[in-house]
């Protein structure tokens, strides 16, 4: 069994690979599945057809025939969905017989996940075989095999390219499954125990249990959840019993999945349902089993290490799942966030357990789908199920970055069930922060004033103690901590071009580091409680990657001397350290931080137990951030924007450890920790008099509830804790804050209210003055203005800057049962009831005033009471005279006590609750119980956290420059300024506008921060600078634009030499990507009050604005920007006009050039001059270069100049070049000399006859044409003839299309093309809209320092006329690929249009029906000018009869490029100089021409041709015609010497060479996905250099018609399969034959009565087909059905199926064989019939031996037996022999040597005689004189003839005994 496991794990699923880095948002995919052939599909006489199902899409191919079918068939898959939901959708593949209507008809399957193709290379399985099985018989064989193709294609992907091997025809179809290589498949079973599940939400109705409790029953709100599981795997779906009325079920029942291993599927997963009778089943949550995490194949390390035993099968557990998923809150309303619980997305709140194990096992032997677990096994999981207590404290150091104020704010803090404020399934703690109201920073955000007391949550929590796998955990992140860091710093040291020794010595300390951190040992085992067997698995595992990496790391220091060659690997060995630290059993949930704001919850955060958990083990294993103040971002739930708007910024301290080493949290706590028990005085207001007498349903001493009767003495200290003061009167610290904290101005404002009866006159309401809401307020004459403050204006004044009319007021009317106007209208109409007008009055701080901040605000109770109009009412501060309800707080502070220290926290559950038994002696005891716990409820521990002392620091923030910002503005820009962020402090940068590249150059100052905490403890987790980026709009609110996170540096004496470096930081808004800021941040410890230890202020630019000083910011240089400016293309209208008068403005690091104006784009839209100069201040660091922007302006009547397109140029460091190096760039000159050559270059090809005779030629064009070419340099040999072995030679296939080929560079080395874009980036593009294209270059060089010295010379020199030209185009599309289907049938009838500018070519008469891959095979010629017609246009069209054609796809080839190359790419170099045949000359100029201006371009003499020209000189070299043609055939169309070997010289050069290339085509649907691809060239030719020569006749080949003749001769060894009436084994034989693919069937006479399985027939078959020699294959043409407008055409083999039939007269005849012949690799026949075996025909796994086999179309005609085959019970059996003679024939041979079918006339050649069979061959229905003869007389002949005899006998007998008597008496009697 130990042998068996070892193998068995070697055949695990792969580990998932790291490529899926995709946006989490809908987006489209487009998958391809191509089916080519199935091999061996089981049964006999069958039509199979295969169905494929993707994301609930089903396709099916055509139906085939026969056990090898071939379909090659594509089927398309457009979706548009979540990266993460696309990758969990699984591809199941079903072969069914299309014969067999009954529910067996499924003959196979198979089923791979989605996200196991991407995760392969190119995101595609191309060509593989596919093993189908039975789904429901796991002890069945394999089912037959496909081949098939498989692409997965996102956004910018492109389809790898299929390529048919030689020999894969014979391949072996085991060593090309799809699976890791030298794996078998094998059955197993995946048992998945589910015991048990915990603290599954209320998920239903308690409506019933509000009645029962209404009535005095028990109410059991808490197990309102029916819940079961549903596991899902590969299709499979299996779902446990229903527990009803239960939120801890235990269902104990074990799911038993049976797969063949290694599985394509990647994930079980696990949904736990609420069970409803009548409504739809709502999910509770989901949890996924990741096969990669919880098993290992080993196999690549094995095999790498020799190693063994690193592989195991998937095991898991027992251990709990979390389930993550939408707020566990119960509401009647249907959950927003119900996907959450279908794991769409990040959960945001705990939602229960499920224990679960999974084992697996080797073998198929239980059929049950699911059973009970044996109580043994249940009772084995009570260990791992085991709780310890374990403690857990956060302390809350800040919240800022609020963007709101108004409702004051709590935060809760819960670990799965524990610390839920809302969940009352769950003990209450002291999991929330008190309220606080929000207060401004008096610039952009709000924080909560928690000042020097930090409020603490505590709560304990029992869980599973998996410390020894988190401890490894907490290990392996920290170990990839570090060398993340370390690798960060050497991606910067190289970004900086710092100095080798520099870089080696980082390079040295990261490996250094590495070496250190493996070599520590991971945690021991052994000893521990609950170890599973995974455990094992995962720690060995990780050991051997750990030593692995360190030998590496050993290795690469001895050895490696190229510090930039070593990061691949590097970076290996960080995600191989990040995958190790993945740990799939943690069953401990993360702690959740919730921000509440009144009773609704806002915002979360997600905090990983596993990062704050403290360990007895080494520092290393405790948690990252254990004990550690950490900043986190909270956001909202299944945020839309993906964290756009930043909710808050909390600074949190976390620790979590076990309960039993608590008092280790006194060595991380800091400041004094104290706790409050507290409880509130109501009063109410009677005749006049405060007092106790108008409390109705309150106590005098209550709870915040004010229902729950409480007293001073009931209140005792806990365990640890004693009281520190007496009872104090506290009042609530939000009521505190008023509305106008933190502001310098204020609008105090006030609602006068009137009303009257409809149509009558207004008068005072009855509550004259409220505020907004209606609520009453004091009237303007009362309200006094605050201490501190002073009033901007005299008197109030009545707002009219709102929908109001002259005089201020607004109107409505009222709708009873309301009591006041639901909306509000700006004109008085006579139903209105209602009016009200706002009183406003401006305030402002006043500066002379002193406000003690520190005391008591400005309008407080001396006695600390809050006051409502009503009991339940809101309180404020301030008595009015509406009040008739006040209460006021009172507090006790205990101090832990010394000997338990800040531990003492911990002890405070349950600590405050009051026993009120002696109140309510008539309740229950199960009352007294709930009363208890709501009383703790109510009154749970206030805990805080105080520092006595705070440290006050100063922070510069150096925020330079920013780049590729979003346009959010209509003129292509943004406005943008930056809010800079520091803890409860922010300061905003100065606006810069119309720019997406600004450059602030800004130190901000925040002064007087005051940090709570130790520096030292503060330096190791600093809090972060955050800067958010803005777009000011003067109308309107600002555009976010997106946020970035800097850390500082921190000083923390005026001694340190630290300085800041700027560097650049992403931008991010949402999940994407929106620029870079540079930025650098400093904080400064002050230690004198008056400032004088800082650093010396930067100078200033402005009042208040600071610059960037020297030393941190850029060291700048004098540089010089040539700048081509070759012009303009493209340009879209603006405003509705067309772009005419165009200029140039080009800024870069603050300078400004301007281009001169072109006067008239239509005619010539290049600039009148194309250089600029500029001298620029360019920062020497690359890392620190501005970008270029270039703005078009349009110049307009009345001098408007609007920006009608701008662009952007990031990185500039292509464009340096060094000005005293001589570049050949022969561009410019290259075109200048073409265009001024002679006239008189006409190719003269009758210099040189060729040797061909003419009618040689016209035979040669039967055997070779362009395909040849083609298909011979596409390596489809079998496809190209006698091209190759003629020494023709090839061209070359580009895969992409030609500006995608890395060694030309684009074709953009005179001139690159630049994109325009105007207008605001929308929400949902990546890029604005294009608006046109700017043609130009740049060259950088650095200038001389010193202006006396000469300047170097200039770049751009010799440039071309930039004047129109005249060009003659040719456009060749050869094919097209994989176009996507248009049409139901899952095809499209593709055809071809050309648009060059505005001439259009639409070829829609040439469309070829029913295909995905045409052949087009066309070429239009046009004539244009460039560069106004530079854009040709290529299109696919999908022909439609009756409604508009829909367009496949487009590609657009920009003509000026290829025209201005240096490249030559207007005509590819041919690989040799033909005058004649198929690859004649077609260029304008010959060879020689083309060498004789190069070499005057480049400089060099002109090439001199020696020895009859086969030996030139050129460019110093001397070359002969013999090193180039050296063991090559020369043919006759080859042109003369001098002309080859100039040919020869010019493809050494760099040019383009004749090709064809691949381009792909896109359509506007769906943008970024390939529509297929077309294989295509252009030729471009100038008419000012001579007319063109003769173009390619690339006309697709048309099939030759062959006629297959099939003489049956005779049969033998045919299966008896019948019994006569007589008993004997006969069949009544005939035989049948086809050609798959078409549709004539024949079949012979019927034998009847073969006795011995001899038939005699003498029939022949006549099979005209259609064929391409050169291809191989028959061209099908038909009609699929009988409305079909067209033929559709099929290329299949050329394959002949002989089967052998018994007749039947009534019932269907029965299929006895068959035989299929591939007419290629037919199999040679033997002689005789006794030679004639089985093994003949070899299984399609091993491949067939070249002597046995042949092809017909070569040896024309062959005869012998061939045997017959059948299966029986899955093997194969011979069914038979059959001889006959095959013979192919051409159409002409056919109609020289006619032939007829069977054996009707012309029977001949050769004739066919009646076949000579037995006189018993006869059907005995028809003959009963033959029956009689031949079946009866010779079965029962001597029956017969004994029963005449006997007969006779009796008859004689009879006689005898008849006259014996009368003989007797005669005797007796004696007659005389």
């Amino acid at each position: 069994m130990a042998g068996q496991t070892s193998a068995a794990a070697k055949r695990i699923t792969r580990k998932s690979k790291t490529g899926r880095s995709l946006p989490n948002k809908p987006q489209d995919f487009q998958i391809r599945f191509r089916v080519i052939e199935g091999r061996q599909l089981p049964g006999n006489n069958i039509k199979p057809v295969v169905k494929v199902s993707i994301c609930n899409q089903t396709h099916r191919t055509r139906i085939k025939r026969g056990n090898n079918p071939f379909f090659d068939e594509l089927l398309f898959y457009n979706v548009n969905m979540l990266p993460a939901d696309l990758f969990d959708e699984i591809i199941t593949v079903r072969v069914y017989d299309s014969n067999s209507l009954r529910s067996d008809s499924l003959m196979g399957e198979f089923k791979i996940d989605i996200g196991y193709v991407y995760d392969e290379p190119g995101h595609s399985v191309v060509r593989k075989w596919l093993l189908l099985q039975d789904p429901d018989d796991a002890s069945s064989g394999a089912k037959g095999y496909l081949k098939v193709s498989m692409f997965v294609l996102g956004a910018g992907d492109e389809p790898m390219l299929e390529k048919k091997d030689v020999n894969e025809d014979q391949e072996d179809i085991e060593s090309n499954l799809l699976m890791p290589a030298g794996i078998a498949l094998r059955w197993i079973t995946f048992v998945l125990k589910i015991y048990r599940a915990e603290d599954i939400p209320q998920m239903d109705d308690a409506f019933a249990q509000s009645v029962k409790e209404m009535f005095g029953g028990d109410s059991d709100k808490k197990n309102l959840v029916d819940p079961f599981v549903e596991v899902s795997f590969a299709g499979k779906m299996i779902r446990t019993k229903v527990i009803e009325k239960n939120a801890n079920p235990e269902w104990n029942q074990a799911v038993n999945l049976q797969i063949k291993f290694p599985s394509m599927c990647e994930r079980i997963r696990l949904t736990v349902y609420d069970w409803d009778r009548l409504t739809k089943n709502d999910c509770v949550g989901t949890a996924y089993l990741n096969l990669s995490k919880i098993a290992s194949s080993g196999g690549e390390v094995e095999a790498a290490t020799g190693e063994s035993g690193l592989g195991f099968l998937p095991a898991f557990g027992p251990c709990y799942l979390t389930l993550y998923g939408s707020p566990r809150e119960f509401t009647g309303f249907p959950d927003p966030y119900d996907d959450l619980n279908y794991g769409k997305g990040e959960g945001v709140a705990y939602r229960g357990r499920i224990l679960v194990e999974l084992v697996t096992k080797l073998d198929v032997s239980n059929e049950k789908k699911i059973e009970d677990i044996p109580n043994d096994d249940i009772l084995v999981t009570e260990k791992y199920q085991r709780r310890r207590k374990f403690s857990l404290s956060v302390v809350f150091h800040s919240a800022t970055m609020l963007t709101e104020g108004g409702e004051a704010i709590q935060f809760e803090v819960s670990i799965g069930n524990y610390g839920n404020k809302f969940d009352t399934t769950c003990k209450p703690l002291a999991s929330t922060t008190q309220y606080s109201r929000p207060m401004f920073d008096g610039n952009h955000y709000y924080y909560l004033p928690w000042s020097n007391v930090k409020p603490v949550v505590t709560l304990t929590s029992y869980w599973e103690n998996v410390s020894h796998r988190l401890d490894a955990v907490n290990i392996l992140q920290n170990m990839a901590d570090r060398l993340e860091a370390n690798v960060t710093a050497l991606k910067t040291a190289m970004l900086a071009n710092v100095s080798d020794s520099r870089l080696a010595e980082v390079w040295l300390k990261l490996i250094d580091q590495v070496l250190e951190d493996t070599s520590c040992q991971l945690p021991e085992l052994e000893g521990k409680p609950n170890i599973t067997a995974l455990d094992i698995q995962i720690r060995k595992l990780r050991m051997f990657y750990l030593e692995n990496i360190k030998e590496s790391a050993r290795k690469l220091r001895e050895e490696a001397t190229d510090v930039k060659a070593t990061l691949p690997d590097i970076e290996d060995w960080l995600l191989k350290v990040y995958q190790m630290a993945e740990e799939p059993q943690n069953s401990m949930p993360d702690v959740i931080i919730w921000m509440i704001q009144g009773e609704r919850r806002v915002a979360y955060a997600r905090v990983s137990a596993a990062s704050v958990l403290f360990s007895t083990s080494p520092v290393e294993a405790c948690g990252k951030y254990c004990g550690k103040t950490q900043t986190v971002f909270l956001k909202h739930p299944q945020d839309k924007t993906n964290g756009a708007k930043l909710p808050v910024q909390l600074r949190v301290n976390i620790w979590l450890g076990l309960s039993a080493v608590e008092q280790k949290f006194n060595s991380y706590a800091e400041g004094t920790f104290s706790v409050s028990a507290e409880m509130y005085e109501n009063q109410a207001l009677m005749f006049g008099k405060w007092g106790t007498t108008g409390l109705v349903g309150k106590h005098k001493f209550s709870d915040v509830t004010g229902k729950i009767k409480l007293k001073k003495e009931s209140f005792l200290p806990p365990k640890g804790w004693e009281w520190e003061s007496d009872w104090i009167v506290d009042p609530e610290r939000s009521m505190l804050i008023e509305a106008d904290a933190g502001h310098t101005e204020f609008a105090d404002e006030v609602y006068e209210n009137e009303s009257r009866f409809p149509g009558g006159e207004w008068k005072a309401a009855d509550e004259q003055y409220t505020d907004v809401n209606g609520e009453k307020s004091a009237p303007p004459g009362e309200i006094d203005c605050p201490p501190g403050w002073q009033w901007e204006s005299d008197a109030w004044s009545y707002d009219i800057n709102r929908a109001v009319d002259e005089k201020g007021w607004e109107y409505g009317f009222v709708i009873p049962p309301d009591t006041k106007p639901k909306s509000w209208s700006a004109a008085e109409k006579m139903y209105h009831t209602h009016r009200r007008r706002r009183l406003m009055r401006q305030r402002k701080k006043d500066p002379k005033a002193a406000a003690d901040v520190k005391g008591r605000p400005p309008g407080q109770d001396p006695e600390g009471w809050e006051y409502a109009a009503l009991i339940g009412w809101k309180f404020h501060i301030k008595q009015r005279s509406s009040d008739t309800f006040r209460r006021r707080r009172w507090r006790r502070k205990m101090a832990p006590s010394d000997r338990i220290g800040s531990a003492a926290i911990f002890k405070l559950e349950g600590a405050l609750g009051a026993d009120m038994s002696a109140d309510d002696d008539s309740k229950s005891s199960g009352k007294d119980k709930e009363t208890a716990t709501t009383v703790f409820g109510a009154n749970t521990p206030i805990v805080s956290c105080t520092f006595g002392k705070s440290f006050v620091y100063h922070l510069r923030c150096y925020i330079y420059q920013a780049r590729h910002l979003k346009a959010l503005d209509k003129d292509s820009f943004s406005d943008p300024y930056a809010y800079v962020s520091f803890l409860h402090q922010s300061k905003k940068t100065e606006i810069v506008h119309a720019t997406l590249n600004p450059t602030w150059d800004q130190t901000l100052l925040f002064n007087d921060l005051e940090i709570y905490g130790d520096p030292q403890i503060i330096a190791k987790n600093l809090p972060d600078v955050v800067i958010e980026l803005f777009d000011y709009d003067q109308v309107g609110k600002d555009e976010f634009l997106g946020r970035s996170i800097c850390p500082p540096v921190l000083k923390l004496s005026g001694t340190t030499d630290i300085t800041p470096k700027l560097l650049w930081y992403p931008v991010q808004n949402g999940s994407k990507q929106a620029g870079d800021v540079l930025v650098a941040a400093e904080l400064i410890l002050k230690t004198k009050a008056d400032g004088s230890d800082l650093p010396i202020v930067p100078p200033q630019r402005a009042p208040k604005l600071y610059m960037v000083p020297q030393g941190i910011r850029p060291v700048v240089q004098l540089t010089a920007v040539e700048i081509l400016t070759w012009g303009l293309r493209n340009m879209k209208p603006y405003q509705l006009a067309a772009v005419t008068s165009p200029s140039l403005i080009i800024q870069c690091g603050g300078e400004v050039v301007e281009t001169a104006v072109i006067k008239n784009v239509k005619k010539n839209p290049n600039f009148p001059s194309s250089v600029l100069f500029m001298k620029v201040l360019m920062p020497k660091e690359e890392m620190y270069t501005p970008p270029v922007i270039v703005k078009v302006i349009d110049h307009r009547p009345f001098g408007r100049k609007p920006v009608v397109g701008q662009c952007t140029i990031e990185s500039l460091e292509e464009f340096r070049c060094d000005p005293f190096v001589e570049k050949m760039d022969v561009a410019p000159q290259a075109r200048m000399c073409l265009m001024s050559a002679p006239r008189d270059v006409i190719i003269d090809i009758d210099d040189k006859k060729p040797l061909l005779a003419s009618k040689l030629a016209e035979k040669e064009e039967e055997t070779v044409d362009w395909w040849s070419k083609f298909f011979a340099s596409t390596g489809d040999h079998d496809k190209c003839g006698q091209y190759v072995q003629k020494g023709y030679d090839g061209l070359k296939v580009y895969d992409c299309e030609l500006e995608d080929v890395p060694e030309f560079y684009g074709l953009t080395d005179f001139c690159k093309t630049f994109k325009l874009e105007r207008g605001r980036t929308e929400d949902d593009e990546d890029d604005p809209s294009i608006v046109g294209e700017f043609k130009g270059s740049f060259k950088i060089y650095p200038l001389p320092d010193d202006p006396g010295m000469p300047p170097p010379p200039r770049q751009f020199r010799e440039l071309p006329d930039s004047g129109p030209q005249e060009c003659i185009v040719r456009i060749y599309i050869v094919r097209g690929i994989d176009l996507q289907p248009k049409d139901s049938n899952g095809l499209c009838d593709p055809y071809v249009k050309i648009v060059l500018g505005k001439k259009v070519i639409e070829d829609r008469d040439h469309y070829i029906p029913n295909t995905l891959n045409p052949e087009f095979g066309r070429m239009y010629e046009l004539s244009c000018f460039l560069p106004q017609e530079k854009d040709l246009k290529i299109s696919v069209f999908d022909f439609d009869m009756l409604t508009r054609d829909e367009k496949v796809g487009d590609t657009v080839i920009d003509l000026e490029n290829r025209f201005l190359s240096r490249f030559g790419a207007t005509c590819g170099v041919p690989q040799s100089y033909c005058t004649t045949g198929i690859n004649t000359w077609r260029d304008q100029l010959r060879p020689t021409q083309l060498l004789q201006n190069l070499a005057r371009l480049k400089g060099f003499p002109q090439p001199a041709f020696l020895d009859d020209g086969n030996r030139i000189s050129y460019g110093g070299k001397d070359y002969t015609l013999n090193e180039f043609e050296a063991n090559k055939i020369l043919h006759p169309h080859l042109g003369p010497p001098d002309e080859r070997l100039a040919l020869h010289v010019l493809r050494t050069q760099g040019l383009v060479p004749e090709h064809v290339e691949t381009r792909t085509l896109y359509s506007s649907f769906q943008p970024n996905l390939s529509q297929g691809r077309i294989q295509m060239w252009v030729d471009v030719f100038p008419k000012s250099l001579g007319p063109p020569g003769t173009p390619f006749d690339i006309t697709p080949r048309k099939a030759k018609k062959y006629v297959l003749r099939v003489i049956i001769w005779n049969t033998s060894d045919v299966i008896l399969q019948e019994k006569s009436i007589t008993g004997e084994e006969m069949s009544d034989i005939y035989v049948k034959g086809w050609m798959p693919g078409f549709d004539d069937k024949q079949k012979t006479d019927v034998h009847y009565r073969s006795l011995g399985g001899e038939g005699n027939f003498n029939w022949r078959y006549v099979f005209p087909f259609e064929y391409l020699p050169a291809e191989q294959l028959c061209v099908v043409a038909k009609k699929e059905h009988f409305w079909s407008l067209d033929k559709t055409e099929f290329r299949v083999p050329p394959k002949l199926l002989i089967q052998i039939w018994d007749n039947d007269k009534f019932s269907l005849d029965d299929y006895l064989g068959y035989l299929e012949l591939n007419l290629h690799n037919i199999i040679v026949p033997t002689k005789t019939s006794s030679k004639c075996n089985i093994d003949m025909i070899p299984d399609d796994k091993q491949p067939v031996k070249p002597k046995s086999v042949t092809n017909l179309f070569e040896q024309k005609s062959i005869k012998g037996w061939w045997p017959c085959i059948a299966e029986k019970d899955g093997t194969r059996i011979l069914a038979g022999k059959v001889e006959m003679t095959l013979e192919i024939v051409t159409e002409k041979e056919a109609e020289e040597r006619p032939s007829g079918k069977a054996r009707d006339e012309p029977n001949m050649n050769p004739k066919l005689d009646p076949p000579n069979r037995p006189e018993t061959s006869f059907l005995w229905f028809t003959n009963p004189c033959k029956t009689m003869k031949y079946i009866v007389w010779r079965k029962f002949k001597w029956i017969f003839l004994g029963i005449i005899l006997l007969l006779i006998v009796l008859l004689f007998v009879g006689v005898f005994l008849y006259s014996l008597p009368n003989y007797v008496s005669m005797k007796i009697i004696k007659p005389v």
